[in-house]
């Protein structure tokens, strides 16, 4: 079977000889050989061995020459390789020596690269080269061609080191999995979700929202942040946890569109539309109970949509003595609740539990004899015994519709979750005018800033200190970890500092302690329990104002913000600032924390 001048091929071609192994081949062969004859003319198998498998392939399956061999047993893969790529007139390359370029490798789309199981590995000028275990496939070719701008050389390459590269450089679905099985094993089902027949019931994307979804639920978290980064970034999920947001997990990119069109299905939103914010809600149904999220989703630059949710616990109130309220203010605060009509109002940013204390409070006063309605954005806390309504701006059930069709509704006490315009703060005024107890909210920063905000809207200062019976301002600062929190002793400097945030005159007055050798504080250590950072949890620091006639009178006269704070610092008032360093010198908290939450 020798052919005159051949070399003696035989053996298994070593790696490093396969190019050359391919160019002596090839230029012994004649033009367009079939892959059957360059087998048998490189000795890789003899005619009979040929014969019988091609005898065999007839009477069964129409399977390709090659594969039958390799199948067989009767060659390697190199040398299939070999025969193809002489029959192709192309180059062997040993791919597992070769350092890709990685704008050759961003050339061609991934999915393309995962589903073909090619390789691009340089770039040169407008030449993408792709390595390729099937050069004798041309519908591989047609592909890639379709995905890329690039004019495309294929290449032979072993079908392990190609599988090896993609694997090391588009690891994705390992990260996943990694991520996956690092949360919770639950999986919770989502209620009324649309249909989504382009995506698998079983998907990756799939468990990996509804893992990321339960995940922040155990830790904690008041809001779970998807933060797409540009072109081939990862993903960032980060959650805020205790009001601080960090960073929980990194997604790869090829997963950013599919999770936040996940996200957009499971809400009921337009998965289309990309150019505008939407805003949703999801309901899990989760170990026999339902949880809520509000999404909302907004475009950013570089044609990528962040999405964030809120998540709404669906939890009890809590007793007002579990607030973080001090005993002076408690007190107060309860005497507010006695009354039987008024307005009292609970004020501060985003996120700051004002709702939390609403409900505390309504829970207080929840008694049969008494009539309740709420009307909520979203409800967030369930109450037997309050008729609660959620609000549908879009369809024109607004704040003031609601507060409208409880007047008329023999109400005792209404709660409206935000007072968001002049008609109605007018409506809440009034209704406290005519025998209600009326409670709502206003994102100002201080008690007296409300006053001047609400006068500044149009309600007459007459009327409003009339329905006025008080105002708190809250805000939520860390709180140390119970379980590492040391004590140490403070320099004088530092319990200076300490006091001066209260105001210096008043610390005795208010029978603070004062420094000595014995003061202790408490300060951040770090633990298992607090992932070692030494927080743990939030208290409230409080800001109260009860409207006491000579406040009453100031509001009348239009007297300024530092006229109110001073009458209310004389009645015995503590400013958010002072009731922080109370919390610090109790050893709940830090200035530090105290700082960041107050002005």
């Amino acid at each position: 079977m020798d052919q005159p001048g051949m070399p003696d091929l035989s053996r298994l071609v070593e790696p490093r000889n396969l190019q050359q192994f391919v160019d002596t081949v090839g230029g012994e062969i004649k033009k367009n050989p079939r892959i059957g004859d360059i087998l048998v003319a490189a000795r890789f198998v003899t005619r009979e061995e040929l014969e019988k498998v091609v005898e065999a392939r007839e009477k069964g399956k129409p399977i390709k020459i090659g594969e039958l061999l390799v199948g067989n047993g009767l060659i390697s893969e190199d040398q299939l390789l070999v025969a193809l790529s002489i029959r192709f007139r192309t180059t062997f390359v040993d791919l597992g020596n070769i350092k890709p370029d990685p704008e050759a490798i961003k050339a061609l789309p991934r999915e393309v690269i995962k589903q073909m199981q090619v390789f691009p590995f340089e770039l040169s000028g407008k030449k993408l080269t792709v390595a390729t275990s099937q050069p004798a496939d041309s519908s591989i070719f047609d592909r890639v061609c379709f995905s890329t701008t690039y004019t495309i050389e294929l290449v032979a390459a072993r079908a392990k080191d190609i599988a090896a590269k993609i694997q090391e450089h588009f690891n994705d679905d390992d990260i996943v999995d990694t991520l996956i099985s690092e949360l919770r094993d639950e999986q919770p089902t989502v209620i009324q979700e649309q249909e989504a027949n382009w995506i698998e019931p079983d998907s990756k994307v799939i468990r990996l929202v509804n893992r990321i979804l339960i995940d922040a639920q155990h830790l904690g978290a008041s809001d779970i942040h998807f933060e797409p980064g540009s072109k081939n970034a990862p993903l960032k999920v980060r959650y805020r946890v205790d009001g601080e947001c960090s960073l929980a997990h990194q997604v790869p990119a090829s997963y950013k569109n599919p999770i936040i069109s996940r996200l957009k299905i499971i809400s009921d939103l337009d998965i289309a539309e990309r150019r505008k914010p939407q805003s949703g809600k999801v309901m899990l149904q989760f170990k026999n109970r339902e949880m809520e999220y509000r999404l909302e989703v907004t475009p950013t630059v570089g044609g990528q949509e962040d999405a964030v949710l809120r998540i709404l616990t669906g939890s009890k109130p809590l007793p007002l003595e579990a607030m973080g309220f001090s005993s002076a203010n408690l007190s107060r605060f309860g005497e507010m609740l006695a009354k039987p009509y008024g307005i009292i109002l609970c004020v501060g940013p985003t996120g700051s539990g004002k709702t939390t204390t609403l409900h505390s409070a309504l829970a207080q006063i929840n008694l049969p004899e008494r009539k309740i309605w709420t009307a909520e954005d979203p409800v967030e806390i369930l109450q037997e015994g309050l008729r609660q309504v959620q609000v549908n701006p879009k369809i024109g059930f607004t704040f003031q519709e609601a507060l409208r069709s409880f007047l008329r509704a023999d109400p005792d006490v209404i709660m409206i979750g935000e007072i968001r315009d002049a008609d109605t703060a007018k409506i809440a005024v009034a209704a406290s005018l005519s025998g209600h107890l009326v409670f709502s909210t206003l994102h100002t920063n201080s008690a007296f800033e409300t006053m001047i905000r609400l006068v500044e809207m149009g309600i007459e200062p007459y009327y409003f200190a009339d329905a006025l019976v008080g105002i708190l301002a809250q805000r939520l600062a860390r709180k140390l970890c119970d379980a590492c929190k040391e004590r140490y002793h403070p320099s004088q400097d530092e319990y200076r500092e300490l006091t001066k945030h209260y105001s210096p005159g008043l610390v005795a007055m208010h029978s603070l302690p004062l420094w000595s050798g014995s003061l202790t504080l408490m300060r951040k250590k770090g633990c298992d329990k607090c992932d070692g950072n030494g927080y743990k949890g939030r208290i409230a620091i409080h800001e109260l104002v009860t409207a006491i006639p000579s406040l009453k009178e100031a509001i009348k006269s239009k007297a300024n913000v530092e006229s109110l704070k001073e009458i209310a610092l004389q009645e015995g008032m503590l400013t958010l600032k002072m009731d922080g360093v109370a919390k610090v010198l109790q050893g709940l908290t830090d200035m530090d924390q105290v700082m960041k939450v107050c002005l």
